[in-house]
């Protein structure tokens, strides 16, 4: 799940994890019939689909995060640029029972494709089940499922959010203790970040000592145990938070309430950096409270996810490689293509770039 993504309760069993750390394949020019990564309509087209057209059902994980709001509100603005005829959103509300059932719905409504974003990549299998012997194509949006068919994954790489987190943190910090706030273990998302900090920290700054919050991307379990470690190592130096949508706020309440929030450029200012690309984030960053940030690019979640359904309806596949907007196509151990679009790190140098989504959403 996207590092905004909160935890409610109704989880159903986790995702799966896998360690996923693909390599390019050869140069468009290299493969022929198929398209590498192109948005351009250079795919082979397959026997069957709907040549493109017909309905797009789009089902989200929650709306309790700001990055997913911001999502959904980016969904009918790319389907209508990209002409795809999408569905109303339909919000599964951190349920994986329920978000089978909701593909269910889509399909006996009578969708040509879907545009899922998993919450459990393991429970997804049924759902895609379904829709294969329909014959409709999916795109998963933000996780990959562990089986199951899909015509793509479109994701950022998250081993890069932990390790540009950790190069942040290492960069600015000589020595001494920082904490990573991670999301939930079981999922790739969480243990691709996590992971990946943990062995950029080991070599590359052996002076840094991790302690780490497993916090599920759940904001209490966040605060109470960051208060909890604040009590007994009050001279921590960092902070990684992997889900700005579900940790900003109770880590900066926690600190202040600690005594322990002071602004950049001020004697004991704890460097902090975070993942998603939110507007709060931002103002956090103009205001000195955090120093970074990795913007996980919600509308191109949604640009892409379009993109690929309309492509998949039309029959059109895909291989590994590098694509014509700045990202690269790689072929997970299960099969399954990724995406892996572009997340770039976002300090006061750059947080005002009017590129970023996070300063478009009002």
């Amino acid at each position: 799940m996207a590092g905004s993504t909160v935890r409610n309760g109704r989880q159903g069993r986790r995702l799966t994890a896998w360690a996923v750390r693909a390599t390019a394949a050869a140069a468009c020019g290299t493969l022929a019939l198929t398209a590498c990564g192109s948005t351009k309509d250079t795919g082979a087209s397959s026997a069957g689909g709907s040549g493109g057209t017909g309905k797009v059902g789009v089902i989200l994980p929650l709306l309790t995060s700001p990055f997913w709001q911001s999502y959904n509100d980016y969904v009918p603005k790319m389907a209508k640029s990209e002409g795809v005829q999408a569905l109303k959103t339909v919000n599964s509300n951190s349920d994986p029972s329920q978000q089978i059932t909701d593909i269910n719905n889509e399909l006996n409504q009578g969708v040509k494709g879907l545009v899922v974003a998993p919450l459990d990549s393991a429970a997804i299998e049924a759902g895609l089940d379904q829709a294969e012997r329909k014959g409709v194509p999916v795109v998963a949006v933000d996780v990959a499922p562990d089986k199951g068919k899909v015509a793509m994954v479109v994701r950022a790489d998250n081993v890069a959010y932990g390790e540009k987190a950790c190069e942040y943190l290492g960069a600015h910090i000589t020595s001494g203790k920082v904490v990573q706030i991670m999301g939930d273990l079981a999922s790739v998302n969480g243990r691709d970040r996590s992971e990946a900090f943990r062995a950029c920290v080991k070599k590359k700054y052996p002076k840094l000592k991790v302690l780490e919050i497993p916090a599920k991307w759940e904001s209490d379990t966040a605060a109470s145990k960051l208060d909890t470690l604040l009590n007994a190592n009050p001279d921590i130096k960092g902070i990684y938070m992997q889900a700005g949508g579900v940790y900003l706020a109770p880590t900066l309440q926690t600190l202040k309430s600690k005594g322990l929030l002071k602004t950049a450029g001020k004697a004991g200012h704890i460097t902090i950096v975070s993942n998603d690309g939110i507007p709060q984030e931002f103002d956090a960053i103009r205001k000195g409270e955090i120093d970074a940030t990795v913007s996980q690019p919600a509308d191109a979640y949604a640009k892409y996810g379009m993109y690929y359904i309309k492509a998949a309806m039309a029959g059109k596949t895909f291989k590994p490689g590098p694509t014509d907007h700045d990202s690269t196509i790689v072929k997970l151990p299960s099969g399954i293509l990724e995406d892996q679009l572009p997340a770039p790190l976002v300090t006061k140098d750059n947080v005002d770039d009017p590129k970023l989504w996070g300063n478009t959403v009002k």
